[in-house]
């Protein structure tokens, strides 16, 4: 287990300094999945949710909550994103949609806030665009799956969802 790097010698919260960490190419995954009953799954699958394409828009508000993400998190580093991508796996049967968010950049501090900021807000998005049909949607299961680069080195978590 690591130390603690985010409070001085006083105990006050502070963002860590990283200005003399190598820049590396960084990359995180992570995944989560929302519970959806039968009526809110057909409204998506068949493109009838009123307020539009749901999984369209949850991945454009995974991606805006990516590049926002050191403006929610307190001690999280500004960083430039080189690449965002967010998919959704659906399992008709299984009555869920698993998200799974994809960040790389090339610098000083790692991207793994990022990923699971951009898979919560996607999900969070599903809810919010079919919190009409259902109100028990239950968003389950977020968690970092793999980062790669940095100090730390590669991190796997091989959770299977399903």
């Amino acid at each position: 287990m690591g130390e603690l790097t985010h409070f001085d010698d006083h105990g006050n919260a502070v963002m860590v300094d990283v200005s003399n960490k190598d820049i590396t190419a960084r990359t995180a995954v992570a995944k989560g999945r929302i519970m959806v009953n039968a009526d809110v799954m057909k409204a998506i699958l068949n493109h009838t949710v009123k307020k539009g394409d749901v999984l369209g828009v949850a991945r454009v508000a995974g991606i805006m909550a990516v590049k926002n993400t050191s403006s929610l998190i307190p001690m999280c580093h500004p960083l430039a994103i080189n690449k965002c991508q967010i998919d959704f796996e659906v399992h008709k049967e299984a009555g869920s949609i698993q998200a799974v968010c994809l960040v790389k950049t090339e610098g000083k501090t790692g991207v793994e806030m990022e990923a699971l900021t951009g898979v919560t807000v996607a999900l969070l998005t599903v809810y919010d665009m079919c919190k009409a049909i259902d109100k028990s949607m239950e968003i389950t299961d977020i968690f970092l799956e793999k980062k790669t680069g940095g100090k730390s080195g590669d991190i796997f978590n091989g959770k299977d969802l399903e």
